[in-house]
């Protein structure tokens, strides 16, 4: 499945956040990349605002630009406020929740984890990163030696990490369950989610 693997810290840069976590070269170097990154003072349209809120979505969630659209349209379909709608689609597809559990350390390792077979949903393995998951749907890490050591080095490396009040985490035995659904203000959301759905309504 197609995914961006170009320069990370460039597209941070672009933005002025860490949109593939922290690094010390986004703080050394807080605009824009280019030689002209320092000096300019471009002025953005309605329609470049609502696009870089789309990007950065994108980009934070790791999603190509046809998977990002099928989740707008998705969203759509349901009832509620759609910017809202769109949030919790992403938060719930089975590479984020993996992430947020903590056995992966990013979410490009949780999704290469759940497509190489390393995770399992109410007893059955599943490899779709996209998987959509329900409340009380109970994740577990594969008992497998590969699967385990896996999941131990990202929950070490995460262990300064919270996880959120809408997941419950039993780290003993590798597994997690989807308590709720989170709202807006336990995702707390990287871009303006509703010019994102301005710019898709256009």
């Amino acid at each position: 499945m197609a995914r961006y693997t170009g320069p990370r810290v460039r597209i941070s840069r672009r933005f002025g956040i860490p949109i593939f976590g922290t690094t010390k070269y986004l703080e050394r170097r807080a605009y824009g990349p280019g030689v002209h990154g320092p000096k300019s003072r471009r002025k953005h349209t309605d329609y470049g605002l609502g696009l870089i809120e789309k990007q950065k979505l994108r980009y934070y969630y790791g999603l190509m630009e046809r998977q990002f659209r099928g989740v707008y349209e998705k969203a759509l379909r349901r009832r509620g406020v759609t910017g809202e709608q769109m949030l919790q689609i992403l938060e719930t597809r089975l590479d984020n929740v993996v992430f947020h559990l903590g056995f992966a350390n990013t979410r490009a390792a949780a999704r290469q984890m759940v497509s190489h077979g390393h995770i399992m949903v109410k007893g059955r393995k599943v490899s779709i990163p996209s998987y959509a998951l329900k409340v009380n749907d109970v994740i577990e890490v594969k008992n497998h030696n590969v699967s385990r050591q896996l999941a131990t080095k990202g929950l070490e490396v995460a262990a300064s990490r919270s996880v959120p009040d809408w997941l419950l985490l039993d780290k003993e035995n590798f597994k997690g369950t989807v308590m709720r659904v989170p709202t807006r203000e336990e995702i707390q959301p990287i871009a303006n989610e509703q010019a994102v759905v301005e710019f898709y309504s256009r």
